[in-house]
């Protein structure tokens, strides 16, 4: 008989599903964004402005915001997971990533919303 001893977080499936799950949430808003761009009637300011005036891209723009965020997280979590071994090291540099994508995405919010 084979004694196995199993370590880690056992994040596995939910990490997987949650970068395709993400992915495919920033290719659709990508396509939508290059649709809503060749639609346009003529690419200057005042269009562009339009374009971001409507709810549904300022919107869409959040989701892809909370999708790329999250993504990011679980990319840089996992390689600090498995690349970093010392556990302080590996806790600061986690406070510091959350730090800066939490930052990150209240300037968006600021930039997106005009707060």
């Amino acid at each position: 008989m084979v004694n196995r001893e199993v370590v880690g977080a056992h994040y596995g499936l939910r990490d997987w599903l949650a970068q395709r799950i993400t992915a495919v949430i920033m290719l659709v808003f990508t396509l939508l964004l290059i649709l809503a761009l060749v639609s346009l009637p003529k690419f200057d300011f005042w269009h562009w402005q339009a374009l971001w005036n409507l709810s549904l891209m300022r919107y869409a723009a959040l989701l892809f915001l909370v999708a790329l965020l999250y993504h990011a997280w679980v990319g840089v979590r996992n390689i600090f997971m498995d690349y970093i071994k010392d556990s302080g090291l590996r806790l600061t540099l986690y406070v510091v990533v959350i730090l800066a994508l939490i930052s990150y995405g209240a300037w968006t919010v600021q930039i997106l919303w005009g707060i």
